[in-house]
């Protein structure tokens, strides 16, 4: 089988180079771009020399979309396709040329990584357009909350330092209320000179949101503490109030960009992935979850085992073992979608406490092996993973069992739960942030320590 080594450009010409099973290059370095002539010129020139069936295979690393362009009319003139981490190119292209570093060199490192590694490459399933939509419409969705979050960050912080103990007082940071506080009330010396009977008559055009006007009068007690902290010449609550107001005017229009994405493209194109919505079974996972892992997984019956699958999705840590010696708590690995891992951590977060089994994984890794929390949730979160597949792969609900594969309904999960595998508080105290950072700390000080005595 002959391999091209493809070199991908967002912006330039593409770098290929045909090499033969032995590893001799068969063609020199050649140049073309995104065009159907250009590609299937490349094909006839690697099929130079041979019987026109001969198979052929193509490896590029995964660079933005580029390989889209490039992949596609590759598979429809018979082309198999691999796509590969980038951080496995550059630690071959290391070996290969440790001092240069080239898009020639590039392709001849790809054409060269089957045979360094060649039980590591699967072929590239191409996403079904459905499912393409699915997943764009996803991270559309992620980067919105994104954006969501860095605006009620940057509300909070004004609200900090221009109404210290805000917070306490508004019922809601984001309701209605606190739009309508920020839009028209954002200067204390306005809400002092109103007064608590002029503000009950302004909010009381609100629906009430269960919280009832009760607080108006802490917000006037609030905004004379303001004044007496400030006094009227170090802040412009005017310009203050206009920062605000702009913030939340983008702030809804993010919110109603987000609703229209979930309505019109992520909802529809995941019930028409996963129209049996098996995937809602598991405890933690929602529709957005859902969504994510239908669209970026695909078939599941692609991954052999899973093992396969957990060397796709990334969520292991990784390994380093010498001798006798084997490394510990070492960070996940770095590969696959980072919105698979990132909703596997926040579903998983949410499973552990109504599937006995994930508790009882959360509770082992807190309680017997000295894990904090986020390395727990981690370990439960690859477990979670491992679930995704097996229903995706059989087409059928999860059943709540536990952990001797028992059936329970979701009270008695709930019970299970609560008797045998709740964290104990110290040892919370003794994994949580503070505490690992005194323990570190301390042994840097018994490092010096031990560094100043005298020898001898």
């Amino acid at each position: 089988m002959r391999t091209i080594g493809i070199d991908l450009a967002v912006s330039a010409v593409h770098k290929a180079v045909v090499m033969d099973e032995s590893g001799r290059e068969v063609s020199p370095i050649v140049s073309f771009r995104s065009r159907w002539a250009e590609i299937q010129g490349l094909v006839e020139r690697a099929r130079e020399g041979v019987e026109p069936d001969h198979p052929l295979r193509a490896v590029m690393e995964l660079t933005g979309m580029a390989w889209f362009t490039v992949a596609v009319p590759l598979q429809r003139l018979g082309v198999t396709v691999y796509l590969v981490s980038g951080q496995r190119v550059k630690a071959l292209r290391r070996y290969y040329k440790r001092h240069a570093s080239s898009d020639r060199i590039s392709a001849r490192v790809l054409a060269k990584l089957p045979s360094v590694d060649e039980e590591s490459l699967y072929p590239l399933t191409q996403p079904t357009p459905t499912q393409m939509a699915c997943q764009r419409g996803c991270k559309q969705d992620d980067w919105l909350q994104k954006w969501i979050t860095a605006i009620k960050n940057r509300l909070k912080d004004i609200d900090r330092f221009a109404w210290p103990g805000l917070d306490k007082v508004l019922p809601s940071q984001f309701s209605p209320t606190a739009q309508l506080f920020r839009r028209d009330w954002y200067d204390p010396q306005q809400v002092v000179e109103a007064g608590e009977e002029r503000l009950r008559q302004a909010f009381a055009v609100l629906e009430d949101d269960g919280q009832g006007l009760g607080w108006l009068g802490a917000l006037v007690d609030l905004a004379m503490e303001v004044l007496s902290l400030y006094g009227l010449e170090f802040l412009d609550y005017h310009q203050l109030q206009q920062e605000v107001c702009r913030n939340q005017r983008v702030l809804a229009m993010l919110e109603q960009e987000q609703t229209t994405v979930n309505a019109e493209t992520v909802t529809p194109t995941y019930r028409q992935l996963h129209p049996e919505r098996h995937l809602e079974s598991l405890y933690g996972v929602g529709e957005k979850g859902a969504a994510v892992y239908a669209s970026f997984i695909g078939l599941a019956g692609r991954f052999p085992d899973n093992r396969h699958f957990r060397g796709w999705h990334g969520l292991v840590p990784e390994s380093r073992q010498s001798g006798d010696a084997e490394g510990k708590g070492l960070h996940i690995s770095q590969a696959g979608p980072n919105l698979v891992k990132k909703f596997a951590y926040m579903n998983a977060s949410t499973a552990r406490r109504f599937d006995p089994q994930i508790a009882a994984i959360y509770h082992d890794q807190m309680v017997h092996k000295g894990k904090h929390h986020n390395q727990a949730v981690c370990a439960c979160a690859t477990h979670l993973l491992d679930r995704v597949w097996v229903v995706l792969r059989d087409n059928r609900p999860y059943d709540l069992c536990d952990v001797d594969g028992t059936p329970v309904t979701p009270k008695e999960a709930q019970a299970i739960i609560s008797a045998r595998y709740t964290v104990p508080e110290k040892v919370r105290q003794q994994t949580n942030r503070r505490a690992r950072k005194e323990r570190a700390e301390k042994r840097l000080e018994e490092q010096r320590e031990r560094r100043s005595r005298p020898r001898g």
